[in-house]
């Protein structure tokens, strides 16, 4: 099964219409999901209320929206809202972002946060089920004493399904626990998941008596497509260096053999050096992460990659592109993949 993340460009009301036109040509491209993602000027949500207007088909989801950028009872309004509007197609996709950005960003404490989101997905959960009755939790991060006042209709979906995001052991073993998805990252790699990945997304499913098949396996593939290859791999190349930067991905480069080049890549960083960083990542690790390529060659390109997921999600490059760059290589991987 593929997703889209889509982006768009344009502002105001026409950035939304051009987000809209983008997920409607991915359904009739043959696409299974369309995705939304946020960040501190975006909101995830939002745009997927547009979505699910401008299509009937696909799974509509936030691939990833911030899980403490908002309480567990805004979180499952909203959610009750889009699923809902879009006749019950929603999967709502949660992540923490690192430690930093928690405190940073949303103010909350960076300590513990598988901790913190299997707490708020369990919340989530209860929530979910306001119209049952009260709903009452006290934890660790989070209290909840709610008796509605008027009658609550049931949700569309009897079951909402809740994929989190992780990278590092703890936060994939959380996954396992209490969700319903594991949403992996760009810079997965097969060798990855065999060592890291499904080990511990195992034993979280073991910790809560659950079976393998209960937790879908989502991978995001960067995807670069152009008439001239090795601009695309450029692309592709920059975008690397921006997460080979990060210490959160060293046992990634670590277990590759990459470490010389990540070295390489953050001394071009100190430095101020984009070009530096790119040239700096082995080609090796592009081809492993992503897909570089020209517009006839994707579609055979990318199911070498799908091979190791239950739901492979494309997105364009999420470094070095304008608004308006990044609106046409989203078109340019719904083409390639119709």
């Amino acid at each position: 099964m593929y997703g889209l993340t889509v982006f768009s460009s344009g502002s105001g009301p026409e950035r939304f219409r051009r987000t809209a036109e983008i997920a409607a040509r991915a359904e009739e491209a043959g696409f299974d999901a369309v995705w939304t993602g946020e960040l501190y000027n975006r909101s995830a949500t939002v745009p997927l209320a547009v979505l699910s207007q401008a299509t009937s088909r696909v799974r509509l989801g936030t691939n990833i929206a911030y899980g403490v950028g908002r309480s567990p009872l805004v979180w499952a309004a909203e959610a009750r809202d889009l699923d809902e509007l879009s006749g019950g197609r929603l999967t709502l996709g949660l992540g923490n972002g690192t430690p930093r950005m928690m405190a940073d960003w949303h103010g909350v404490s960076g300590e513990a946060p598988a901790a913190r989101m299997e707490e708020l997905v369990t919340v989530l959960r209860k929530l979910w089920r306001l119209h049952e009755g009260p709903v009452e939790h006290e934890g660790r991060f989070y209290r909840v004493r709610l008796r509605p006042t008027s009658d609550t209709p049931p949700p569309v979906q009897e079951h909402l399904p809740i994929w989190t995001a992780g990278v590092n052991p703890r936060m994939i073993r959380a996954a396992g626990r209490i969700a319903d998805g594991l949403v992996g990252h760009p810079m997965f790699t097969t060798a990855y998941l065999d060592e890291v990945v499904r080990p511990n997304l195992a034993a979280g499913l073991a910790d809560s008596g659950r079976e393998p098949g209960d937790v879908q396996l989502m991978g995001i593939l960067m995807c670069a497509v152009d008439v001239d290859e090795e601009a695309a791999r450029n692309r592709l190349a920059f975008a690397v260096a921006q997460y080979a930067a990060s210490r959160v991905y060293d046992a990634l480069f670590e277990l590759h053999g990459w470490s010389d080049a990540q070295a390489k890549i953050r001394e071009a960083a100190r430095a101020g050096d984009p070009e530096a960083m790119a040239a700096a990542v082995p080609d090796a690790a592009l081809d492993a992460v992503g897909v570089a390529c020209r517009p006839g060659e994707l579609k055979a390109r990318v199911a070498v990659h799908a091979r190791d997921y239950d739901h492979l999600g494309l997105v364009s490059v999420p470094w070095g592109l304008k608004p308006d760059e990044a609106e046409e290589a989203t078109v340019a991987i719904v083409e390639g993949m119709r």
